[in-house]
């Protein structure tokens, strides 16, 4: 595919697209695959094609094989065990590869040439060529577009793995209104083209019955106004103008449009219909609004040449030295404007599914997610058991410090349950590269039984050792807690004796205060009012 487009501040608008369908990336691999086909029968007496099987893993390698020839000059394949218990391999340089993909080369820039001729443009006129998708790193590839824009410098700032999911995620939320994104205007353009086609009119026998209303490269959205002349109703109908450029085996048929309440005039005249079209930023076509118009005469000033105007300013200024000045007439002429008189229903018939149709889509929907999550559980069973054979094998020969258990099996538990990891292994590489999820249950129940007495003691010991910590550290805890409280009794303590001795204290200083205090006669003084005995 190759695209043509204008960019601006928050904007971007499609100027041409242009594509080959049934060409892209998978067409070099063929290539490859065909070239290591034809060697391997030579080689090792088998047809990979042949193999359903065989061909999907030698496909695999051949795209890794691509993708490492991008960046060297010679790379090996190798594919295990691939059918009849087979180990094929190759090499390829990238030479060859070269002289492999050349015939594919030239179907490559077509698709460039053809959007430069739909946009009128030639090849110095166009700023930036940027490169997006994994092919895009074939060093071939490279050099045929750059020698189709004149040795112009490549740009890679894109992702070319991730640009094409990126733009269309980010392209679905400019137009979902549940998310908000940064303002961005796209303005793409109609890839394939949309006709309307009617029934020709008993009264006017030289009408045409169809026209394409949008043209590829037209900008959507867009609205266009049909016009039809009309004593009566009347349907027309929407399809794709070139099925053949329509993916698959698509319907070219979009819908059909029935246009209500024509009829003649008082004169039994054609009624003016006007129908609005509109293909919405969706790609969406509808009829969205019918009406109809009169004919009506109005005058409309008529304007003035600019000869007249000076003539005509010329004697103005001569009547005014006279004192004759008057303003001049305007001049007006009749012409004939459609005025819109009213609203004509219309009624769509489109090739909408029915709700039994969309119930089957949605039950084989849910059936194929049920499918895909089937594989994934199936893929996550088949790790499981991988990772459960390596753990296993490696345990049974690993001391218990290195969580193994060298110490709690015996030589002769120990070859079973190598034995037992070894033909499980063979099996998944065997006949399990295709079982389903409950074998690779199965299998996985079977070493898990094989081991389990090992394991069992291995755990018993572990159970151990974990109460062990658990008593020492309860009683390291009731030690620690007895000993706070020890010293939280020590230290209450030790607050009630300061506590009392401060009372004591205060006590002994306040009888000080009494003594000091003392009247006169507490030191054998006599009162004055007392006579002495003679």
């Amino acid at each position: 595919t190759a695209s043509i487009c204008e960019f601006r501040k928050g904007e971007l608008k499609v100027v041409s697209t242009a594509y080959d369908r049934h060409f892209g990336g998978r067409n070099f691999d063929k290539a490859i695959m065909d070239h290591f086909r034809a060697e391997w029968q030579e080689k090792y007496k088998i047809d990979i094609y042949s193999n359903p099987k065989a061909r999907v893993r030698a496909a695999a390698a051949v795209e890794k094989l691509k993708k490492v020839l991008s960046a060297n000059a010679a790379a090996p394949i190798s594919v295990e065990s691939i059918m009849e218990d087979k180990d094929v391999s190759g090499f390829l340089k990238r030479d060859e590869l070269e002289g492999l993909m050349k015939p594919l080369l030239e179907r490559c820039t077509k698709p460039l040439e053809q959007a430069l001729a739909d946009a009128k443009l030639k090849q110095e006129d166009i700023d930036f060529v940027e490169l997006v998708g994994g092919t895009s790193r074939v060093p071939a590839l490279k050099q045929a577009v750059t020698d189709l824009f004149g040795g112009k410098t490549l740009n890679f700032t894109l992702n070319a793995d991730e640009a094409i999911a990126r733009g269309c995620a980010f392209s679905c939320a400019i137009l979902s209104p549940v998310f908000r994104v940064r303002d961005f205007s796209v303005q793409d353009v109609v890839n394939y083209p949309i006709e309307f086609t009617w029934e020709k009119s008993p009264d006017i026998p030289d009408e045409d019955t169809n026209l394409t209303v949008f043209n590829r490269g037209n900008a959507m959205p867009s609205t266009k106004i049909l016009t039809f002349y009309r004593k009566q109703p009347f349907d027309l109908e929407a399809k794709y103008a070139k099925p053949d450029m329509l993916p698959g085996k698509m319907n070219p048929w979009i819908g059909r449009f029935s246009v209500k309440g024509v009829k003649a005039d008082s004169k039994d005249d054609f009624m003016i219909c006007k129908l609005k079209a509109r293909l919405n930023l969706h790609g969406v076509l509808n009829v969205e609004q019918g009406y109809y118009v009169e004919e009506q005469e109005v005058e409309e000033p008529v304007p003035e040449k600019e000869g007249e105007k000076n003539a005509d300013a010329m004697e103005t200024d001569d009547k005014a030295a006279n004192g004759e000045a008057k303003p001049p007439a305007q001049k007006t002429r009749k012409v004939k404007k459609q005025v819109r008189k009213g609203d004509l229903p219309i009624s769509s018939g489109t090739a909408s599914l029915t709700d039994e149709i969309k119930n089957q889509y949605a039950e084989q929907e849910g059936q194929m997610i049920g499918q895909d999550k089937l594989v994934a559980d199936t893929e996550e069973r088949k790790n499981e058991l991988e990772s459960e054979i390596y753990s296993t094998r490696n345990k049974v020969d690993e001391p218990y410090e290195s969580n193994g258990y060298a110490e709690f099996c015996s030589e002769e538990e120990k070859a079973t349950i190598k034995d037992k990891c070894e033909k499980l292994e063979d099996w998944i590489y065997d006949d399990g590269d295709d079982a389903t999820k409950a074998q690779y249950v199965a299998k996985l129940e079977e070493l898990r039984a094989t081991a389990g007495p090992v394991v069992q003691r291995f755990n018993d010991k572990r159970m151990e050792e974990e109460e062990a910590r658990r008593k020492a550290a309860e009683e390291a805890a009731a030690a620690k807690r007895a000993q706070e409280e020890a010293a939280k009794q020590a230290a209450d303590e030790q607050r009630a004796a300061a506590e009392a001795a401060k009372k004591l204290q205060e006590q002994n200083a306040s009888k000080d205060e009494e003594m000091k205090d003392a009247p006169a006669d507490a030191e054998g003084e006599k009162p004055a009012n007392v006579e002495e005995a003679s």
